[in-house]
């Protein structure tokens, strides 16, 4: 096993946990895409996930994890975790079907939508700071004071290996892919894709994209530690929020997988959502769009190959699309 605990063996074991409550997402070709840069340009729908995105892997493969190794009355204090959005809308469908409680804790950033998500779900969402790592003192404090257990939204090796199974499906499903185009953020997503990608198939590159602004990845990768950014509001706020100040996995798993790495400004993700939207018919938030966002602003050369983009998510309320199509001059 590599020091990052994330190894294909804890690839299947995650698939075997998660089998019953997580959707084994299509793969579909693009016609449109494919057409337009000369390539099989493949789509994988977390869409369809039950929570809309693909943060139901790693919380429903951590919380089953903890119970497979402490029993089941070790949650009885509930659990808490901080989020951008979709990992603590997957904690509270996980912990509702659990029947334990469990508390999100959230900036002043993210979005009302998917606060109203999470608490429709009888999660309690609590907003504090103006940044994921701030939210994350509350989370610490719960821990501390209520013996609550922290669901990590990315930096664990359980949780990367449930985001992880999706490589494995994508190496099923395209056995020849030559490059899978992942939103980076925390790294739980491209880390666990990337993983089990290189394991299988070292061929395929692995292309990480970030916002251009507040890209806590991008900067720790450059200086080699973690880097606290600012974090901004943008299209993509799925891939706001930090890498945390004590990273144990992620950066080094990122580090290890990744083959490059882009940035995408706010006016590509907006026309990447449009289209996405007029031309597949997939609603889409601006993190699931940067895949297409970072072919088209800087131009790589994909053609000839076969491309996998992960459309990671749907949260996205009408004021944000018009938003885009306001942006994106539509």
């Amino acid at each position: 096993m590599h020091d990052h605990g994330v190894s294909l063996e804890a690839l299947y074991q995650a698939r075997r946990r998660i089998a019953d409550e997580v959707v084994r997402t299509p793969l579909v070709r693009s016609a449109a895409l494919s057409a337009r840069f000369d390539a099989d340009i493949l789509l994988k729908l977390e869409t369809c996930q039950p929570t809309g995105a693909f943060k139901l892997r790693g919380a429903v493969n951590m919380l089953a994890a903890l119970i497979e190794g402490r029993g089941r009355e070790a949650l009885a204090a509930g659990v808490v975790t901080a989020s951008t959005g979709n990992h603590g809308r997957a904690v509270a469908h996980a912990a509702a079907r659990l029947g334990v409680p469990a508390v999100i804790c959230l900036s002043r950033l993210v979005p009302a939508n998917k606060v109203a998500a999470i608490e429709a779900l009888g999660a309690e969402a609590r907003r504090v700071g103006a940044s994921q790592d701030e939210a994350f003192s509350e989370v610490e404090r719960l821990v501390n004071e209520r013996g609550m257990t922290l669901i990590p939204p990315f930096d664990d090796p359980r949780v990367v290996a449930g985001q992880g199974t999706i490589g494995l499906e994508l190496m099923e499903d395209c056995p020849s892919l030559d490059r899978v185009i992942v939103g980076l953020s925390g790294g739980g997503l491209l880390g666990g894709i990337g993983a089990a990608v290189k394991a299988i198939r070292p061929a395929c590159r692995v292309t990480g994209v970030s916002l251009s602004r507040g890209a806590a990845m991008w900067e720790s990768l450059k200086a080699g530690h973690p880097v606290a950014v600012e974090e901004v509001e943008s299209l993509g706020d799925s891939l706001g929020g930090g890498i945390g100040r004590d990273n144990r996995c992620t950066l080094r798993l990122v580090r290890e997988v990744m083959d490059d790495h882009l940035q995408v400004s706010e006016r590509a993700i907006a026309a990447a959502m449009v289209e996405l939207l007029e031309a597949e018919k997939r609603l889409v938030e601006g993190a699931a769009a940067v895949g297409l966002a970072a072919i088209a602003e800087h131009g790589l050369d994909v053609r000839g190959q076969r491309v996998a983009l992960i459309l990671s998510g749907n949260a996205v309320s009408l004021s944000t699309l018009d938003r885009a199509r306001a942006l994106a001059g539509r």
